[in-house]
């Protein structure tokens, strides 16, 4: 099954506002609730993610059906790499350094910009990737439902 591709650009444009926000406050508690966003996505799927329910219940309805649908693999796994780098920044900023945390939060601000902006998910391109090397695996990420 697959997901609406808007709804994951939907969930990185609201990222990348949090974390632009991470960047001007240096706030660790707001990378640590964007770390949860992105596990919540990785672990449960993007259907069950905070910004994936906010768009189904407040956005999708709006708009009407998708033209066509993704698979999930790919995003998920870009939330995966998403939450490496804010369980990085939190490390540097929680240890006093600040320029990890700055760095590993840029990164990801980056790539949220890319996907909600451009529909350019770096983190689905890493997977597509992965995938020709290593065609023998079926997936990177869990399987889920539709989003």
């Amino acid at each position: 099954m697959g997901i609406d591709p808007r709804g994951p650009r939907f969930g990185a444009l609201i990222t990348t506002v949090v974390l632009a926000a991470v960047l001007l406050t240096g706030s660790v508690w707001l990378l640590a609730a964007q770390a949860l966003v992105f596990a919540a996505g990785s672990v449960f799927g993007l259907r069950y993610s905070p910004y994936g329910l906010l768009y189904r219940q407040l956005v999708r309805p709006r708009l009407g059906p998708p033209p066509e649908l993704e698979p999930e693999a790919p995003p998920r796994f870009a939330q995966t790499v998403g939450l490496a780098f804010a369980v990085v920044g939190v490390a540097g900023y929680a240890a006093g350094l600040t320029w990890l945390g700055m760095a590993a939060t840029a990164a990801a601000l980056a790539a949220a910009f890319l996907n909600g902006v451009f529909g350019f998910c770096l983190g689905c391109e890493m997977y597509l990737i992965i995938r020709r090397i290593w065609p023998g695996r079926q997936s990177l990420a869990p399987a889920s439902a539709d989003q």
